[in-house]
């Protein structure tokens, strides 16, 4: 049996004196290979990140338009921001330029949005879709049989300035660790089901984006390969 991660968070008393760059590699050893870690660096400052990026992390993930904005445009070029958040669309300007990766394409009007401002700018945007599995109703996503069909129906045909590139979700916020794990075995099953099919666009459909700092190692237990990491590395908001 799983039991929730265990490693404490960086604010806890025990680790105060140990640094953003220490709970990176704290991390980093406990992922198996072929796990990518999205440090979640979202209402902290740059300060934090560039601490972790001395550390040699790459990859950060943020919730806010403006905030992507403005840290993608002062911080190091090779960075890799990664938008995690419910993306609206008339903030879809703002994200596409910036980001490496948008891990939370929650519906076919975002997907269509995406696409559309991609072509505008000459690029093709990678993306993630998705699944809502969780108890919460205000999780946003599909279901997995409603993405399934959108795919199955030929919509990336239509929309090829974005590349998808797997599928991204959440576990309930629950103390049930068999709860947590079967979230994350529908969310992964989904993948296997979409990934056979072979449909038109999922040639880089590669990645399954779940598990977050109180539950990463179950994710990877039940198939996860990108971990979204934030508290256990920078602590609690700062702003």
């Amino acid at each position: 049996m799983y039991s929730r991660q265990n490693l404490a968070p960086a604010n806890h008393p025990q680790n105060k004196m140990n640094g953003i760059a220490q709970r990176i590699d704290e991390i980093t050893s406990t992922l198996p290979g072929g796990v990518t870690l999205v440090a979640v660096s979202k209402f902290h400052p740059a300060e934090a990140i560039m601490e972790a990026y001395g550390a040699g992390q790459r990859i950060f993930g943020e919730s806010r338009a403006t905030e992507l904005v403005e840290k993608a445009s002062t911080l190091p070029a090779d960075i890799e921001w990664h938008f995690i958040g419910h993306l609206q669309t008339n903030k879809v300007r703002l994200v596409v330029p910036h980001a490496g990766l948008i891990q939370s394409v929650d519906s076919e009007r975002l997907l269509r949005c995406i696409d559309s401002e991609s072509r505008r700018i000459g690029k093709v945007t990678d993306i993630l879709l998705q699944l809502h599995v969780a108890l919460e109703e205000t999780k946003f996503g599909f279901l997995p049989d409603e993405l399934t069909e959108l795919l199955a129906g030929g919509i990336l045909e239509e929309t090829p300035n974005v590349r998808v590139r797997g599928i991204m979700g959440m576990a309930s916020n629950v103390d049930d660790n068999a709860r947590i794990e079967r979230d994350f075995k529908t969310i992964r099953s989904t993948f296997d089901r979409i990934k056979s099919l072979s449909l038109h666009g999922t040639g880089a459909f590669d990645t399954v984006s779940m598990g977050m700092s109180h539950d990463y190692r179950l994710a990877i237990s039940c198939g996860s390969n990108m971990v979204r990491i934030g508290t256990t590395i920078f602590g609690e908001r700062e702003y």
